[in-house]
């Protein structure tokens, strides 16, 4: 196990940019008020963000130089995070990677460290607590938060703490990181899990951490959502194409619903194709109701709407990518 590293000790952070105007600037502020030692180093890879990021992130960096603008040419996360892990990772023993749009408890690095060295894990995870502000956003993260939307996934729901296969990356070793290679940059998603499964391969081990989470805002229009999820949908394939690897049992339903929805157009001539697609919709609109009336969440009917559109659009993606149909790569 590695020397015991102190919450004073530092980390380098990585956070990918692409058009956050409304969140970075609060990020980068709590970050510089919580992180006093001199030598952490926060990162900002911007993608080529139009709405005035790179402003708030370039005053930000004039006020604290312990905060780095980094241009991303590639615009993706996960070459974003390669290109600063390789431009500013060699010194530092662990960085942690956070969303732009993300919000993060206080001691939440120092945290993350605490748990690496307790488990000597080259890779801690976090569970999301995902909450929205406008009416979809709060209907997705009730969708999202049940298992209707998650299936079970480990890193959806509040953990005690435990070795998994896959979460929401937070923080790595840096060591483990370069010797896998980094994030497979022609993934535009699913990178992580695509990550993890090498991890896992090269015999690193992923711990998931039970003291510390983040909060997750989901996408805020029916639009955005249903893009979001098709590209999740490719991701998976993809990473099932390049290792080989069968659908985790909780993606096994999911799979099923593009082709049971375009099934539908048989019951012209058989009533009977139907029937698939009715009963996953009645069992989507049938749990948003019981999530209103007996938890007593007004926004539960829409969240089984919304469960309707990323189990259509995850489905569609996953086959599009395997049938080698549409584009292959997309901008996160």
């Amino acid at each position: 196990m590695n020397k015991h590293v102190s919450p004073e000790d530092c980390c380098l952070i990585v956070i990918p940019c692409l058009n956050e105007r409304n969140y970075i600037g609060a990020l980068l502020n709590g970050l510089s008020t919580e992180l006093q030692a001199p030598g952490w180093r926060i990162v900002v890879a911007d993608g080529g963000s139009k709405d005035g990021s790179q402003d708030i992130i370039k005053a930000a960096s004039a006020i604290d130089p312990r905060i780095i603008f980094l241009d991303n040419p590639k615009r993706l996360q996960s070459a974003a995070i390669n290109l600063a892990v390789a431009r500013y990772g060699r010194g530092f023993e662990y960085f942690v990677r956070m969303d732009a749009h993300g919000q993060y408890p206080k001691s939440y690095c120092q945290q993350l460290i605490a748990d690496a060295e307790m488990t000597a894990a080259a890779s801690v995870v976090v569970a999301l607590e995902t909450t929205g502000f406008n009416t979809i956003q709060k209907a997705a993260a009730i969708a999202q938060n049940s298992k209707i939307g998650n299936g079970g996934s480990a890193h959806r729901n509040l953990s005690r703490g435990g070795y998994v296969d896959h979460g929401h990356h937070a923080l790595m070793r840096v060591s483990a990181f370069l010797a896998v290679g980094g994030y497979d940059e022609t993934f535009s998603h699913n990178e992580d899990a695509e990550l993890d499964f090498r991890l896992r391969k090269a015999g690193y081990k992923i711990w998931i951490s039970g003291t510390t989470s983040m909060v997750y805002h989901p996408r805020a229009s029916v639009g955005a959502l249903f893009c979001q999820y098709l590209n999740y949908g490719r991701g998976r394939a993809r990473n099932i194409r390049k290792h080989r690897t069968m659908p985790a049992l909780r993606q096994m339903l999911p799979l099923t619903v593009a082709p049971a929805v375009a099934g539908t157009v048989l019951a012209l001539f058989y009533w009977a194709a139907i029937v698939p697609a009715f009963a996953w919709a009645f069992t989507c609109i049938g749990y948003g109701f019981y999530l209103r009336v007996r938890q007593q969440m007004p926004h539960g009917p829409l969240a089984g709407l919304l469960a309707m559109v990323m189990h259509v659009a995850w489905s569609t993606g996953f086959w599009l990518e395997m049938l080698s149909l549409g584009p292959r790569r997309g901008v996160s």
